[in-house]
């Protein structure tokens, strides 16, 4: 098995720790680890897919002491296909919700969405926000109460909030195995064909409203769970803009960011006395 080049060079803030490894290795490795065809160490290329979600560079800026561009990016392909990193994430959820001594399924969630500027190459999929005047994706996600993630859905810009939820309530209840009663939502949701749409799963769609006499910033009861989720992952440079070609990797990628941030949670309940 080939080495990278700069064995001893100092570590990037993505390196894979032992303790992570452990953890996420089961998980990632679809063929074993010495088969014949594997020429870099999976736990190399795992970092070199995190460098690139976290620092944001091209493919071609990998460093080049991890593996090649093309080794890197096409098992990311397959860990995508493989559904590898929503694995990861719904078992990191539940074991840190098990921690927080909470039922190992939520019971409620938190609906909401963002919108990514599209940059010139990626604009073919994009509309017009008219809201936030700006053109690209939306990003339409749903956390569990302690801002975990358990589904994502990528639009263009110009879809209407309230016809996201009947994917998104059917992918949670597929995430949870149907424990989920409510969801909470802001006012661009509001509708009978969307609470409709959450009644046909199980789910209450509840209206959190925005006070008539707010002055200022105003902290929503339940919906500021979500906005904090999104905040975690414009920590990742590659997801601050939609500079994926396809949705399915936009979301993917978006999956993998939980991954780092639940995973950096977990270790760190573990060494917390």
């Amino acid at each position: 098995m080939v080495r990278c080049e700069y064995e001893h060079s100092p570590p990037y803030p993505s390196d894979v720790s032992d303790d992570e490894w452990a953890f996420v290795a089961p998980s990632v490795t679809l063929l074993p680890e010495d088969v014949s065809q594997r020429r870099y160490a999976l736990r190399e290329v795992f970092t070199g897919v995190r460098s690139i979600v976290r620092s944001g560079d091209q493919w071609r800026m990998l460093p080049h002491d991890l593996p090649p561009r093309p080794v890197v990016y096409q098992q990311m392909r397959r860990w995508l296909a493989a559904g590898c990193f929503e694995t990861i994430v719904h078992d990191l959820s539940l074991l840190l919700r098990l921690k927080a001594e909470r039922a190992g399924q939520p019971s409620a969630v938190i609906l909401d969405r963002r919108t990514l500027q599209s940059t010139p190459e990626r604009g073919a999929r994009a509309g017009d926000d008219g809201y936030k005047h700006r053109k690209g994706s939306k990003v339409h996600a749903a956390v569990d109460p302690l801002g975990h993630l358990l589904a994502l859905v990528v639009t263009p810009a110009n879809a209407q909030d309230r016809r996201q939820v009947a994917a998104l309530s059917t992918a949670v209840q597929a995430a949870t195995g149907q424990a989920v009663t409510l969801a909470y939502v802001e006012q661009g949701y509001t509708g009978q064909q969307a609470a409709n749409d959450a009644d046909a799963q199980g789910i209450e769609l509840v209206v959190v409203k925005l006070s008539e006499a707010r002055q200022g910033f105003v902290l929503l009861p339940k919906r500021w769970v979500v906005e904090r989720s999104f905040a975690w992952s414009s920590r990742f440079r590659r997801l601050t803009r939609d500079y994926e070609r396809l949705a399915t990797t936009l979301v993917g990628l978006h999956v993998l960011a939980f991954t780092c941030l639940l995973l950096h949670q977990f270790i760190g309940s573990m060494l917390s006395p």
